[in-house]
């Protein structure tokens, strides 16, 4: 069962239209875990609740919602659906910068709402998957950079070839436990501490 936080950073009928939407939610099996209706309290409320999705509920997203969700997106990521009345391009362009999966204009209704949250987890996971092999790239990218510069120290330091300073380079990472990237990073700062 998908665990559900609601956010409502509406003015007006906060907990009417909480309520609605909480029993909306329960209809088609989701369980609601937290409520929230400052945007301050939702990093908090996330820790402490540890909901599957967040669903927020705004005539417009305030500043200090899209800001909370930026900040809980870069640490602490999951999927965001956005019900707003709000159409103008630059909300919905900040919306989905913040990190909010999908963002629903006048779509609240209980036939969709179901439909609209399994889509915005499947892209939520897409951008995950797609973000982990990014990072990933840059790693081995990053490695190869440092391995390269750490064979030239060898190469230098014991006069041989490229070929045997990456065999002691791989040698070493096998004897310590460690990529070959972290003997690279390690040989590069003690020669840098001797010159």
């Amino acid at each position: 069962m998908l665990r559900v936080m609601i956010v409502d950073d509406s003015a007006e009928n906060s907990q009417q239209r909480s309520l609605y939407l909480r029993l909306m939610l329960e209809q088609v099996g989701y369980a609601v875990v937290a409520e929230v209706f400052e945007p301050q309290k939702i990093y908090e409320a996330v820790h402490t609740r540890t909901p599957d999705i967040i669903i927020i509920d705004t005539e417009s997203p305030s500043r200090d919602t899209l800001e909370h969700i930026a900040m809980l997106s870069a640490t602490d990521p999951r999927p965001i659906v956005m019900f707003s009345s709000d159409r103008a391009s630059d909300t919905i362009r900040d919306a989905v910068k913040a990190g909010v999966s999908a963002y629903i204009v006048d779509g609240l209704d209980a036939g969709r709402v179901q439909p609209i949250i399994e889509v915005a987890v499947a892209r939520f996971e897409s951008f995950q998957a797609v973000k982990s092999e990014l990072a990933q790239v840059k790693t081995k990218l990053s490695d190869r950079k440092v391995v390269d510069r750490a064979k030239g120290v060898l190469m230098k330091a014991r006069q041989i070839t490229e070929d045997d300073a990456y065999s002691a380079l791989r040698k070493m990472a096998m004897e310590r436990s460690l990529t070959i990237g972290e003997v690279s990073r390690q040989l590069l700062a003690v020669s840098d501490l001797l010159a």
